[in-house]
């Protein structure tokens, strides 16, 4: 029996949009991260992106349980001696919370080129409003 190995046509790649309103975010980006990853389809192979786009939107209303809201700390780095810049989940999410959902998404991926590659189907957005009609999405509910 020979090995399966499946061809990827970019251009046959679904489009689903999720609403992430009141989702728990780690649970969320974990079932996003398995479709964008292509775990979802009878095809899987963990070296190829088999993969699927993901629209999310209403990422502003994402909830986290327990003290996260004041423990959880995001980190980024300026680049420059002493540039350490440290931030909660509750002020990030005032200031841009499409990043929060995509860290987390990115966390679950690989953490190689594949992985880089498949972070760039996930499109978020922070209120129900995005730009991509013409690729006609098929609506995705979460687990609760």
């Amino acid at each position: 029996m020979k090995t399966f190995i499946p061809k990827i046509d970019s251009a046959n790649r679904d489009w689903y949009v999720v609403d992430l309103k009141d989702a728990v975010l780690g649970r969320a980006a974990g079932e996003i991260a398995n479709i964008l990853r292509g775990k979802n389809k009878p095809i899987f192979t963990p070296h190829l992106d088999t993969g699927d786009h993901v629209i999310a939107i209403n990422a502003a209303h994402l909830k986290v349980t327990g003290r996260k809201p004041t423990e959880k700390k995001y980190y980024r780095y300026t680049g420059y001696p002493g540039g350490l810049r440290i931030s909660t989940y509750e002020k990030t999410m005032q200031t841009d919370s499409p990043r929060v959902f995509t860290h987390a998404v990115k966390g679950m991926l690989p953490k190689n080129r594949l992985g880089r590659k498949m972070i760039k189907k996930l499109h978020v957005y922070a209120d129900a409003d995005h730009p991509h009609q013409a690729q006609k999405p098929q609506p995705l509910t979460l687990n609760k």
